[in-house]
């Protein structure tokens, strides 16, 4: 009886606007939609009370792009240039020697050590009001290197779609990225509808500071918080205080975030973002030395998790031109309920 109801339930909403224009009908739509219904019927046997209605995303590779390299990446390489001439030692001090030849490659051959080194000499020694100021003017000006679109545009138009959905269906949606939190939090609210106290990221490190007799929080060059891998799950802990009943990612380093949430009671959804569309997008997985999706693909296929074809599954990936320029979320991700709705730095 109770799954005659759920299905009802289903149909009514399909019925009320048709959910998740973007996603094909199919297995992976179907078990996104039947999860809803199920947690959201009351009286049900697995209804959720929506102050427990969590959903956690992850962001790059999972709501916007990370290929030919992750967007907070782009902005380091653009800061280097542009404190280039305060730094003359940069030009024969790697990494930054080979950013300035235009040589990311080689730059990045020092992998996560020069990454952090890079990341402290653009990120730090500002306020936190100024550091976010950098990145709200660069995301209005910045745009991708392949298809020439804003970063902003560059976000997947079915994920946007989803967030509006489970936030319409009384679930609060975090984003938990590897990113810098205080990178994402500037635009994070118009461009996914998450706002700044709802995303979770690595940080270096922030002091109070009287700065010309005003309070400020000024962003010093020592790491804080890693918040990848094992760092998700404690991130979770450290700021919701509840674990997720829905989890989304693409990567290997969204597993122990994925593995988190289906420890729990009841009933829940775990899903991987899969790149399988080179077409419209990249196709990449197992070797990819960005957005690798290893050991997270094994562990999805031997536990039951859904994993999104993005080839097969999203009818589009990316919002139309105009769109995406207004960087807000589409009208029509809601229409089922009828009410509105990126690294370590």
């Amino acid at each position: 009886m109770m799954r005659t109801v759920l299905l009802l339930v289903t149909a009514c909403i399909l019925f009320a606007g048709e959910p998740l224009p973007s996603w094909r009908q199919g297995p992976v739509r179907d078990a996104i939609v039947e999860f809803v219904a199920a947690v959201t019927t009351p009286g049900g046997p697995a209804f959720v009370p929506p102050a427990e209605r969590i959903a956690v995303f992850d962001n790059d590779g999972t709501l916007w792009a990370e290929q030919p390299g992750y967007v907070q990446l782009f902005f380091i390489v653009d800061r280097i240039k542009a404190l280039a001439p305060r730094h003359p030692e940069w030009r024969t001090q790697e990494p930054f020697a080979s950013i300035l030849r235009g040589d990311l490659a080689a730059a990045m051959a020092g992998g996560e050590r020069a990454l952090l080194e890079m990341a402290m000499a653009t990120h730090a020694g500002m306020t936190t009001d100024e550091f976010a100021a950098l990145v709200s003017d660069w995301m209005a000006t910045a745009r991708h290197p392949t298809t020439g679109r804003p970063f902003t545009g560059m976000v997947y138009q079915p994920m946007l779609e989803l967030l509006a959905w489970m936030r319409a269906n009384g679930f609060r949606t975090w984003i938990v990225s590897g990113g810098g939190v205080e990178f994402i939090r500037p635009w994070s609210e118009k461009v996914y509808g998450v706002p700044p106290e709802q995303v979770i990221g690595s940080s270096i490190a922030t002091v109070f500071a009287m700065q010309d007799g005003v309070p400020v929080l000024r962003r010093e060059a020592r790491l804080d918080f890693i918040d990848d891998k094992e760092g998700k799950p404690v991130g979770i802990q450290r700021h919701i205080g509840r674990r997720p009943i829905a989890a989304f990612g693409n990567s290997d380093g969204d597993l122990q975030m994925l593995q988190w949430t289906a420890a729990g009671p009841g009933r829940r959804l775990c899903a991987l973002v899969h790149h399988t569309d080179a077409a419209r997008e990249w196709a990449y997985d197992r070797t990819s030395p960005i957005g690798r999706l290893d050991k997270a693909q094994d562990e999805a296929q031997a536990r039951g998790w859904t994993v999104v074809d993005m080839a097969r599954d999203w009818a589009e990936v990316h919002p139309p031109q105009d769109r995406a320029a207004r960087a807000g979320v589409p009208p029509s991700c809601c229409a089922a309920s009828g009410r509105a709705a990126f690294l370590t730095p």
